[in-house]
């Protein structure tokens, strides 16, 4: 376990010369008599993408809460950052999570905050930068989100697409290295899902960011797996991802809390495997 003084380093795993963001190394966590994590490993590399499918209770945002130190494990051992942290203690684990944006399911906007104080919220609170640099810290990622003109807006005028968007635009202010997207388009209509699709895929691929998502929802999982954006002259450019780029996003599959298949878009598409067979179906 890790303490404050001695803070155990990720081991190389998978890629030569190239530390992981996050890696799980024999997971396991139940409660009470139910289990809902099973000798579960992985490992995330800087700016890929792991997408985790399962049923509900397959113990996928359980993976979020314990990236985030929110829940610890039974057993086995999680690097985040190059730091062990299970078992590290809060003051650590905050300055741990100071590294990782968090988009939540249904956004989790302050109804009584305009747009600006929820983007802002964190450096309102916790900073003494002066009012005016933060509100251009949040137009700017507003404009990255397309939503610059709704900065001085109320999350009740906006669609619930919008409020996705505005919950990414939280995420990114502080430039975490890894965002964590727990069921981003939950509720949203196909159209609406895709813009909320569309950040995750340029932040991946012109802000370098890693990305682990846990989502329900095929249809946007394979779209952010295949599709890639590029800067053009009158913005981001979007087209479908070349062998090289699809391979730098990984599906996860979870059944009663075992990874069941771990590969890329093509892999899953070409398994023979009666479940994943069932569940694309």
């Amino acid at each position: 376990m890790a303490t404050a003084t001695e803070i155990q380093r990720s081991p190389a795993v998978g890629r030569p010369g190239e530390t992981p963001v996050i890696v799980f190394e024999d997971v396991h966590l139940a409660f009470d008599d139910k289990v809902v994590l099973d000798g579960v490993s992985f490992s995330v590399f800087p700016g890929f993408t792991k997408i985790f499918l399962g049923a509900s209770g397959a113990g996928k945002s359980t993976i979020l809460k314990l990236t985030l130190g929110l829940l610890a494990p039974d057993s086995g051992r999680i690097w985040v950052h190059g730091a062990r942290i299970d078992g590290m203690p809060e003051a650590e684990l905050l300055k741990n999570r100071d590294q990782i944006g968090m988009v939540f399911q249904e956004g989790a906007l302050f109804d009584s905050l305009t747009v600006c104080e929820n983007v802002g919220f964190k450096l309102y609170e916790d900073t003494d930068m002066p009012l005016d640099e933060v509100r251009q810290k949040v137009q700017e990622v507003l404009g990255f989100v397309g939503l610059a003109s709704h900065i001085d807006h109320m999350p009740s005028e906006l669609s619930g697409g919008q409020r996705r968007r505005v919950a990414i635009a939280r995420a990114m202010l502080a430039k975490p290295p890894l965002i964590l997207y727990d069921e981003p388009t939950a509720g949203l209509d196909p159209i609406t899902s895709l813009t909320v699709d569309a950040q995750i895929v340029k932040l991946r691929d012109l802000e370098g960011v890693t990305s682990v998502l846990v989502t329900h929802q095929l249809r946007d999982a394979f779209y952010i797996a295949t599709q890639t954006a590029t800067r053009g002259d009158d913005g981001p450019e979007f087209a479908a991802a070349s062998p090289e780029k699809a391979d730098q996003t990984d599906f996860v599959m979870l059944r009663d809390g075992k990874i069941v298949f771990e590969g890329s878009a093509a892999e899953l598409h070409a398994s023979t495997d009666p479940y994943l067979r069932e569940f694309l179906s």
